[in-house]
């Protein structure tokens, strides 16, 4: 048996030229008033995807996850599921199911009966509501807590009877909005790995609408960062953090540093940049439609080595600064150095040994330094 792990890294229907998306967005515009929430927009999710809209609080990503389940429809434009166009049909009648971030559990029902409710509402017969029931419950593994109430259990167990309940009826698609955002931290992360797990056991397509991106770099297959209603990217966790698409992706996932430029020409396949202080950049293998002009040179601070000595001569892609700030966070230091022109780099090291030497403090000197290939060319 394949573990999840192995299904996960082997699922990628999006590239295959002949894979059929399951759900399309086709051109959707959605308005309210004179404010446009979705703005001619389209997207592909493929089946038994797990797929992440990612962005900032109005940037649309609700908006879509309504539209879907048929709560609000499009201004223009259509959506597709399996093949279907979805215009006019209620949301009872399609084969999704929305899980909320408040989960909406009845107080008055106990555990088993929040999960059996949609299924009375369907007319399903007694036994095997009883039957799906105790399935259910083994797969979110609340089968000691089938007679509590709602206000008996902890976050994390309300979490796990909403999502039983949403999955119970065997939709096609679970949309799920924001879902751990009224959990803790930690129980935010283990529920992530649950979810996945979940998600594939039951072999289908989830969509998630969140604003934390370490929540959809864990749990996506692919990543959707909107801005005021428009797609900027999509592409896979590992894609979105390492080949961001435009300034915009790489400020907005994880922590970068910005170096503006100019071309100041090639050497084959590698693109020498002039920064803003006049220092010179080194990269390899930049696209072959960087031209000239002004262009940014994304590069995460974990890619930047930070020493209290110059490299040995003849190392690329060298700057002197000081430390201007530092934290230190157990398992990683970062450090704020401050360039000549004034700008502050990040960088940040991990703390691989309990002690050790040379440690940077603030005000010190320090030599900042990266290889040709530690970062990306941005031209937008």
């Amino acid at each position: 048996m394949k573990s999840l792990g192995s299904i996960r890294r082997s699922f990628a229907p999006w590239a295959d030229p002949a894979g059929k998306p399951y759900i399309s967005f086709e051109n959707i515009t959605k308005r309210f008033g004179d404010f446009t929430a979705v703005n001619n927009l389209s997207l592909e999710i493929y089946e038994r995807e797990f797929f992440a809209l990612l962005g900032a609080s109005g940037c649309g990503k609700s908006t879509l996850l309504r539209m879907l389940a048929g709560f609000e429809e499009p201004t223009s434009g259509r959506i597709l599921l399996d093949g279907q166009d979805l215009r006019g049909i209620p949301p009872y009648r399609r084969p999704v199911n929305m899980m909320f971030q408040s989960y909406a559990l009845f107080p008055h029902m106990s555990v088993e009966q929040n999960v059996a409710f949609g299924l009375k509402q369907d007319g399903m017969p007694k036994a095997q509501i009883a039957e799906r029931v105790a399935e259910m419950l083994k797969l979110v593994k609340l089968e000691a807590f089938a007679k509590r109430k709602p206000h008996q259990l902890s976050g994390g167990q309300r979490q796990r009877v909403a999502l039983a309940r949403s999955v119970a009826k065997r939709p096609k698609v679970l949309l799920l909005d924001e879902p751990l955002g009224a959990l803790d931290k930690k129980l935010r992360e283990e529920t992530q790995f649950e979810l996945m797990d979940l998600q594939q056991n039951l072999g289908l397509t989830f969509v998630v609408v969140t604003h934390d991106q370490e929540e959809a770099m864990t749990m996506a297959d692919r990543i959707a960062i909107l801005d005021k209603g428009e797609v900027m990217q999509v592409a896979t966790p590992a894609e979105v953090y390492e080949a961001p698409a435009s300034r915009f992706v790489a400020g907005f996932v994880g922590t970068v540093n910005l170096l503006e430029g100019s071309v100041a020409g090639r050497e084959g396949s590698n693109l020498r940049i002039t920064g803003a202080s006049g220092a010179q950049i080194l990269v390899e293998n930049a696209p072959d439609h960087v031209g000239t002009g002004e262009i940014a040179f994304a590069i995460r601070p974990e890619k930047i080595k930070v020493s209290p000595r110059p490299p040995a001569e003849g190392t690329p892609n060298v700057m002197e600064g000081e430390i201007f700030d530092l934290a230190y966070l157990g398992d990683m230091t970062v450090y704020h150095v401050r360039l000549a022109d004034g700008q502050v780099v990040k960088a940040s090291a991990l703390n691989s040994a309990r002690l050790t030497d040379d440690q940077l403090s603030w005000n010190d000197r320090a030599w900042i330094s990266f290889t040709p290939d530690a970062g990306v060319v941005l031209t937008r």
